[in-house]
């Protein structure tokens, strides 16, 4: 969708990626990304018997399978014992990190150290400072806020509850994560339009990739381009850039 369009009264609900739209990609790649990577070998041996650490361990080695099938060469896998189980599920996650993947089970298990860094005090979400007021511009407007990323829900509740502006997390309608599909598939924007239970052309979707606008637009919903300080910028992009959310006045 050009941006100019984006004032129109038939846009319902505003729907963000995080990374390089709401939050800038240092934070993510140079503070979060890092601290699970610092975290995981110890968490896994702290929670290993919680039931959702549990989950997260057996979805790994379920992905770790399917990696292998597919011959991308992941660490071997062995689970003799607790001890080389645990040493496995690590050496897998720090495999997936090394790819940036987008995996559901890495990202679940990410959200959850970062959970334990939240509440020791050790992490607070950071945002561009053009987001809180335009969150607080929308919900007065009356538009449905949502958010689609591929850090689990849990981690974007975290980030959002914890910023220096405060709790932000009651500007949100919705939570949605990879659970409901890829964030480049079509069919993952329709999944998302029927949960807020708004038609797709009457939703904004804001993000830095290009790929996604694309699925969104296939999707029926309109789109805008996020360009901040150290996202690609989609060099040839057919959508029109906006540098901050106050491009984008939503009309009444």
């Amino acid at each position: 969708m050009p941006a100019e369009s984006a004032g129109s009264r038939s846009i319902r609900a505003i729907l963000l990626d995080i990374e390089g739209t709401t939050t800038p990609i240092d934070f993510v790649y140079k503070t979060l990304f890092p601290y699970a990577r610092r975290r995981v070998k110890d968490f896994l041996c702290e929670h290993a018997s919680e039931q959702g650490v549990r989950a997260d361990i057996e979805a790994l080695r379920a992905q770790r399978d399917a990696d292998d099938a597919a011959n991308l060469d992941p660490p071997a896998w062995t689970a003799q014992s607790p001890e080389e189980e645990l040493a496995s599920a690590t050496a897998y996650a720090l495999w997936l990190m090394d790819r940036d993947s987008k995996c559901t089970a890495l990202k679940s298990l990410q959200g959850k150290i970062w959970q334990e860094g939240y509440k020791r005090g050790e992490l607070r979400g950071e945002l561009y400072p053009d987001v809180q007021p335009a969150l607080e511009r929308w919900s007065h407007q009356g538009k449905a806020i949502a958010i689609f990323s591929s850090g689990s829900i849990l981690a974007q509740k975290l980030l959002f509850g914890s910023t220096r502006s405060g709790d932000l997390t009651r500007y949100f309608r919705a939570h949605f994560d990879t659970t409901i599909g890829p964030k480049n598939s079509p069919e993952s924007y329709v999944k998302i339009a029927q949960a807020l239970a708004i038609e797709p052309r009457s939703i904004l979707f804001i993000s830095d990739v290009a790929k996604e606008l694309d699925a969104a637009g296939l999707a029926g919903m309109r789109t805008a381009l996020s360009v901040r300080p150290g996202t690609r910028g989609a060099a040839g992009s057919s959508y029109r850039a906006i540098h901050s959310f106050d491009e984008i006045p939503l009309e009444r």
